[in-house]
């Protein structure tokens, strides 16, 4: 059965969020006179990073509010009580330096471009709609998806088969009808081929050296995409990664 649609992953798939997130941090803790407390930029940015892994963890077991978790990660961060105001003046700063470090990867519009014609274009993060959406406006591709799907809102994240079929739902499509995009294996990739979509893991860094069960791809650029998605496209070269 032909693949009629890709739903993709937003942060380190079509954001380059690794490189926004440590320029940002760098940019911030400078701007403030924190990098004394952290030792560097790269110390705080392990900090928070550790942060945001444990309230996300907490967010996706139902225990918090999405905005809870991204105040308790500044709270944590600073290792200080703060009211709910003080935590968003924060993350306001904060965000002017990371969004000024944002940017898409070089292979995104490319391949976006090729597909254009042949497959439609869908988004499913584990954020929220109000981070995603604004992100895809900045970075201007927001209108190259009939639909912006995120755990926030959804109430089931990835690597649950919820979110995936939400998805494909929201396309009217079945499952082996559409592809998904992503950069993490577990999360997105094994979490897309268990409820039945054509899983395909961007490994940016070609860094995994694991064999892939069947039925899943990884590919280490996305002009390798448009090969796997079926033979009526005509942009990049089959993955040699299988």
């Amino acid at each position: 059965m032909s693949i009629l649609a890709v739903v993709w992953d937003v942060d380190d798939t079509l954001f380059d969020y690794t490189t926004a997130d440590r320029e940002g941090m760098r940019s911030y803790l400078t701007a403030e006179g924190l990098l004394d407390r952290f030792g560097t930029a790269e110390q705080g940015l392990a900090r928070w990073r550790e942060v945001t892994e444990q309230q996300w963890a907490r967010f996706s077991a139902g225990g918090i509010t999405f905005e809870d978790q991204r105040r308790d990660r500044v709270r944590a961060f600073l290792g200080r009580e703060m009211t709910d105001e003080e935590a968003d003046d924060w993350l306001t700063r904060y965000r002017s330096h990371y969004e000024a470090a944002w940017s898409l990867f070089p292979d995104v519009l490319p391949v976006l471009d090729a597909l254009a014609a042949s497959h439609r274009h869908a988004v499913l993060s584990n954020s929220s709609i109000h981070v995603q959406d604004h992100k895809l406006r900045v970075l201007g591709v927001h209108d190259r998806f009939e639909a912006i799907l995120c755990a926030a809102e959804l109430g089931v994240s990835k690597p649950e088969a919820g979110a995936f079929l939400a998805a494909c739902e929201a396309l009217s499509l079945p499952p082996h009808q559409v592809a998904y995009v992503g950069d993490h294996p577990e999360i997105d990739g094994r979490g897309a081929a268990d409820a039945g979509l054509l899983s395909v893991w961007i490994d940016r860094y070609g860094a995994a050296t694991v064999e892939l069960p069947s039925g899943r791809h990884r590919i280490v650029s996305l002009a390798e995409l448009p090969a796997i998605l079926g033979p009526d496209t005509r942009f990049g070269a089959r993955s040699t990664f299988g």
